[in-house]
């Protein structure tokens, strides 16, 4: 059981490491707080590439046109800090981790947050201009297409983060090799209920479209597979420090 002493110390260095984190996503807001209506613009770029003639985004709200650029800004200024984020994590959890943990684990954090990164950026760059462009060419004849900025936010975000989560499955599949969960041969035995399953959640996380079902479930596939080769490599690692432990 931790001292008294030993616990005040954890608390008081977690919540400067809280505040740390804080701070540096504050810092972000106040950079590009200037820039909000851009950043929104930029955002609303797919979509408006493929409105018809003559349609275009509206407010419903009479608040909407500050505060869909100011809750923008917030959440963009929380992604570009993550790294700042999960560094003030690794920093409280490092002690306490063994050295064979730390060389997993460290790894495991850069990598989680480019994946997080690669899924918002493939979402943006290619989900979002041929889902739009379906969208669009499918509005029934006299309906015009006029989307609420706010509700857009909301879409895309969502968007966002389901894509940005579903490129973290490497470090999951890569986690339950290392923990013992699973193995990969285990993983790789489940191949074709996971095709099943990633078409699936494709549905249940995308427009009901099939082209962002597809556009997610194909790299959700593709990196289960990547998942299972880093995997192998971790588990052989490990079985191998394991064996020169007994020796």
């Amino acid at each position: 059981m931790a001292e008294p002493n030993s616990l005040i110390a954890h608390l008081i260095e977690l919540r400067g490491r809280v505040l740390k984190a804080v701070v540096s996503v504050f810092v972000v807001f106040l950079c590009l707080v200037y820039f909000a209506q851009d950043l929104y613009h930029w955002l609303a770029t797919p979509l408006l590439d493929t409105l018809p003639e003559n349609a275009q985004m509206i407010a419903t709200d009479v608040a909407s046109p500050f505060f869909a650029p100011f809750k923008l800004t917030m959440v963009l200024s929380f992604f570009i800090a993550i790294p700042v984020v999960l560094y003030q994590i690794w920093g409280f959890v490092a002690p306490g981790l063994y050295k064979n943990e730390k060389r997993l684990v460290a790894p495991l954090l850069f990598s989680s947050t480019l994946l997080f990164y690669l899924g918002m950026s493939f979402a943006y760059y290619v989900v979002f201009p041929l889902a739009f462009a379906f969208f669009t060419s499918v509005a029934p004849e006299g309906v015009v297409i006029n989307t609420d900025i706010s509700s857009y936010l909301n879409f895309v975000l969502k968007i966002f983060f389901a894509f940005g989560l579903a490129f973290e499955i490497p470090v999951a599949v890569v986690l339950m090799c290392w923990t013992g969960v699973t193995t990969p041969d285990a993983l790789r035995a489940k191949r074709p209920y996971v095709i099943v399953g990633v078409f699936v959640v494709g549905m249940l996380l995308t427009p009901p479209d099939i082209i962002s079902q597809t556009l997610l479930a194909i790299p959700m596939w593709i990196l289960y597979e990547f998942g299972i080769v880093v995997g192998s490599i971790y588990s052989r690692k490990k079985t191998e420090q394991e064996h020169q432990g007994d020796l």
